[in-house]
């Protein structure tokens, strides 16, 4: 079933490179066939990748399990919702990591790169990204805005384009407000909105505050509610709309809750009441972003594969990912104490959300596993969202990982707030 492997392994060129770091045996279960449990062993050296069946011999690095109906759809170019990746079939139970969880994490980039290698190419989200021409210089400007919040000074970057209603824009968690690039550059957009992105404090081209080396990074409901609002005041922003994407579609929510008068309306991006941590052996996994045994950029980025949809651009994917692999030691980590656990939203609180002083829009792409088109749905239900809509062929990161699919369904959300 992994044969293609052997071929397509050795002739891929960041395979290649990462096999170097020494030998790695990885047993692949196929559960549930007519023959029962098939073994075969994936061994991965300088020598190259080697597939054959497993005999029982010395014990592997790693050994995955799945099912055959699970490994076949996750070969297929466009395979269901939680069975793109490896880590997107862990996230949703379909596949287990049945011994070396640590060499598991260590290795994921590589595995991810490897494993996709089993697809067969989409034509149309192959296509080359379009050639730049005449040389250009984007209308972004990038700027530092130095304000105070929790009695330390703040040096924070952000980014900002066009005229018109004030927009600001939350990123994800680990990353930083590249994300909004598509939103920033969107004419049609910035013709009737002033964009604003800005990346939080640890993250992105923002600072630290002084004394960061005394602490730990933990991000809690308080401390981002106050940095965003903390930053709109210090802008100047009179009723702005804000949008944001995971954490930030969370923190929409708190805003909202919280900060009504000050909004026109909120759009939230892959957003849910709570998020779950689901582990599947131990140790938990976001204790693995925050290792010194563990390169914690490439595991942060090889688990974010997962989270995008296959049929976005590939080079719009692997930029998504690529932000991820530059975060700070420890920040990814720090923002899911909020997603996980201090900014959890079951307790009935959003439904006090007054949609007269600040309606929500929602938004949610069909592969995303975190923040399941369900959830958004449940959300909407619970909090008597003004919109809600599914973006179909979008994963957690719409807006950087397709961001020309991403407008069709943002644009009428954005004419709908001008005309409130």
């Amino acid at each position: 079933m992994f044969e293609a492997l052997g071929d397509r392994g050795d002739a891929n060129a960041l395979v290649r490179l990462h096999r170097s770091f020494g030998p790695l045996a990885i047993e692949v279960r196929i559960r549930d066939t007519p023959a029962g449990e098939v073994r075969e062993l994936v061994r991965i050296d300088e020598a190259g990748v080697l597939v054959g069946q497993a005999t029982g011999g010395a014990e592997p690095d790693i050994v995955l399990a799945a099912t055959e109906s699970a490994w076949a759809e996750m070969m297929k170019p466009v395979p269901a919702p939680g069975y793109q990746t490896l880590s997107a079939m862990r996230r949703t139970r379909a596949l287990s990591v049945e011994r070396g969880i640590l060499k598991y994490a260590q290795h994921l980039l590589l595995l991810e790169m490897l494993f996709v290698l089993l697809k067969e190419p989409v034509t149309a989200r192959d296509a080359a990204p379009r050639p730049v021409g005449d040389p250009y210089v984007e209308e972004v400007n990038g700027r530092y805005l130095h304000f105070d919040f929790e009695g330390r000074p703040h040096r924070v970057y952000f980014e900002t384009a066009g005229e018109g209603i004030s927009l600001i824009c939350l990123h994800t968690a680990g990353s930083d407000s590249r994300q909004f690039r598509g939103i920033l550059n969107d004419r049609e957009i910035t013709s009737r909105f002033r964009v604003i992105a800005f990346d939080l404090p640890w993250h992105g081209k923002s600072s630290p505050p002084p004394g960061w080396e005394s602490d730990v990074y933990e991000l809690t409901t308080d401390r981002y509610i106050g940095t965003v609002m903390a930053f709109k005041r210090a802008l100047k922003l009179d009723r702005p709309v804000v949008m944001g994407c995971s954490i930030g579609g969370r923190a929409v929510l708190h805003l909202a809750l919280r900060h009504a008068d000050e909004f026109r309306a909120a759009i939230g991006l892959q957003s849910a009441l709570y998020a779950e941590n689901r582990p599947i052996g131990e140790p938990d996994p976001r204790m693995l972003l925050n290792r010194p045994d563990i390169h914690g950029g490439q595991l942060a980025g090889a688990m974010m594969t997962g989270l995008t949809s296959p049929t976005s651009p590939p080079h719009e994917r692997w930029e998504t990912v690529w932000h991820y692999m530059q975060g700070g030691p420890g920040v990814f980590h720090g923002d899911l104490v909020y997603y996980f656990e201090d900014g959890d939203l079951r307790n009935g609180g959003a439904a006090a959300i007054d949609q007269s002083k600040c309606p929500i829009y929602l938004l949610s792409g069909e592969y995303d596993f975190s923040a399941t088109p369900e959830m958004g749905r449940q959300l909407a239900e619970q909090i008597g969202a003004r919109h809600f809509q599914v973006m179909m062929g979008l994963g957690h990161f719409p807006m950087s990982e397709a961001p020309e699919q991403f407008r069709r369904y943002l644009l009428p959300v954005l004419e709908a707030i001008e005309r409130l």
